[in-house]
């Protein structure tokens, strides 16, 4: 059973609003790394000015995300978040204009960025969210409801996962390669095999392994999936958030196997009632990918 934590509705939005500001963040910085980086830029003042007045409009974005809607400041404070959110948003596509990225995959510290902005972010917004509900971690997503059961459960269930995941996806890849449709591997995988040196992937490692899945886990099945399971939607609620999370994977051959992924991790938080349990498959599961593609890389 779910732990009893009904979450205020205008505060879930909050705190997914502010992880979309992050993540349209962390794309202006890394526009800002390459602006430094480049050598010759078309119109360098111009690229500066648009990236500072990016930054401005989505850090009034974030600290709207983070004021409560009171029914008297509601109005207000929407539009002020639509409107610099908008602007924001409109900034970082005229940024990544006059600072365009290189061909190929991006470097590892574009990918640093962009997962330090998205899930490293995300689990700053979730404690700053519970702290809002007066609630803990450990209180919020059941971490005291027999925990080493919960961890237990969850290293098993990546033995069962893990295999037919990889079956499915190499049928999947085989398949797309076939029709001529392209089966490239996750940007974060073409990065890990570009990257030259261990501390390049090291970061990536930890980012992948240690921040990605509580992150992950917190807001979609920690707080999204229950959120619209008890508004009556259980069939919504699983199929919504298994293929919202294989979406934000943005990979068409992983798409599959990580709806697999997310149903087995949906099951797993119903069954034991502690979110520990689908942490540890999710860790798991990507360090035993992460130390498969260093084997394969590696011969």
């Amino acid at each position: 059973m779910l732990p009893e934590t009904p979450w205020r509705m205008e505060a879930l939005i909050r705190l997914l609003l502010g992880a979309l500001v992050c993540v349209l963040a962390g794309g202006l910085m890394t526009c800002l790394l390459r602006l430094a980086r480049a050598g010759t830029v078309a119109h360098p003042l111009a690229a500066w000015a648009v990236i500072g007045g990016g930054m401005v409009a989505l850090g009034v974005a974030l600290g709207l995300t983070r004021q409560p809607w009171q029914f008297e400041t509601m109005r207000r404070r929407l539009t002020g978040l639509v409107v610099s959110l908008y602007t924001g948003l409109v900034l970082t596509g005229v940024a990544q204009r006059l600072v365009p990225a290189p061909a190929g995959a991006p470097g590892p510290d574009q990918m640093i960025i962009a997962g330090i902005s998205f899930q490293g972010m995300t689990l700053v917004l979730v404690s700053l969210f519970l702290r809002e509900q007066g609630l803990r971690w450990t209180t919020a997503f059941g971490w005291r409801e027999r925990p080493w059961r919960a961890m237990g459960w969850g290293a098993l269930a990546v033995g069962a996962v893990l295999p037919v995941a990889w079956l499915l996806q190499l049928g999947i890849v085989q398949l797309l390669t076939r029709l001529n449709l392209g089966a490239d591997a996750q940007v974060a995988v073409q990065v890990l095999r570009d990257a030259p040196a261990w501390t390049d992937r090291l970061p990536l490692g930890i980012i992948a392994i240690v921040i990605a899945p509580p992150a992950e886990e917190a807001v979609f099945r920690g707080l999204i999936y229950p959120t619209i399971k008890r508004l009556g939607y259980p069939r919504l609620a699983l199929w919504g958030t298994a293929l919202l999370f294989a979406a934000i994977h943005w990979n068409l051959a992983s798409f599959l196997p990580l709806v697999l992924l997310a149903l087995v991790l949906t099951w797993l938080y119903e069954r034991t009632g502690n979110l520990l349990a689908p942490m540890v498959t999710h860790a798991l599961f990507n360090a035993v990918n992460f130390m498969a593609l260093q084997l394969v890389e590696s011969h």
